[in-house]
């Protein structure tokens, strides 16, 4: 077994466990049982449990960003191409598409819970990503908009997107488990939200809106 290996398996492991029961509840005994690995292992590779969930939240980022990568864009891509494709990816990345994997729900946990991990999260891989969209908006806004403007803007995008996973439950509550199914999907999800940004933004016509308002309106009143 090579040493890559072994932290590899180490790292899958703690992140489900962590996953699961959280940085409090988790054991090492648990991971070193799961990764087939005795403690000593865990100490050789992380030194303590909390550079283990430190190491561990980052992996789980890591394989997200490859689960649910950015696409490449030129210098021609137009801004709002890219709008659509980002909230796109985050969004696959925030819902768990493809699949239902540990490592978004230990990302969200993270950030719903912070701990030290939360703060090398944000400076590897939040930060980098915040300012790829913040760069996206800048491109639909006036040179003279205020660095602020376009954080609130930001955030908005941002906003809609997490909502959606920090609130699941409610949703399932408020919301028929068939339109659920059929009409929040995630790509529906996207134009929606892409649609609100860049209406607001004054990038997008009615005629151009994913359901435009006229014809939501038209079809209430033929109801």
């Amino acid at each position: 077994m090579t040493t890559d290996s072994t932290r590899e398996r180490i790292l899958q492991a703690a992140g489900e466990q962590f996953a699961t029961d959280g940085f409090a509840q988790a054991t090492i005994r648990a991971i070193c049982r799961k990764a087939g690995v005795n403690i000593a292992a865990v100490n050789y590779y992380f030194g303590d449990k909390e550079r283990l969930y430190i190491e561990a939240v980052k992996h789980a980022r890591r394989l997200r960003e490859k689960q649910a990568p950015l696409p490449t864009w030129t210098s021609s891509t137009p801004a709002e191409k890219k709008l659509r494709e980002f909230v796109l990816t985050l969004l696959r990345r925030m819902l768990c598409e493809p699949g239902d994997p540990w490592q978004t729900r230990l990302i969200i946990r993270e950030i719903m819970e912070p701990t030290k991990a939360c703060e090398e999260l944000v400076q590897e891989a939040f930060r980098p990503f915040f300012q790829i969209l913040v760069d996206i908006l800048r491109e639909m806004m006036p040179a003279t908009t205020p660095l602020y403007t376009v954080h609130h803007w930001a955030l908005s995008v941002i906003g809609q997107c997490f909502y959606y996973r920090a609130n699941e439950k409610i949703l399932t509550m408020l919301i028929d488990q068939e339109e659920l199914r059929q009409q929040f999907t995630v790509e529906k999800l996207s134009e929606h939200i892409s649609d609100v940004i860049l209406r607001g933004l004054g990038h997008l016509s009615s005629s151009s809106l994913s359901h435009p308002v006229a014809t939501l309106r038209s079809n209430d009143e033929t109801a």
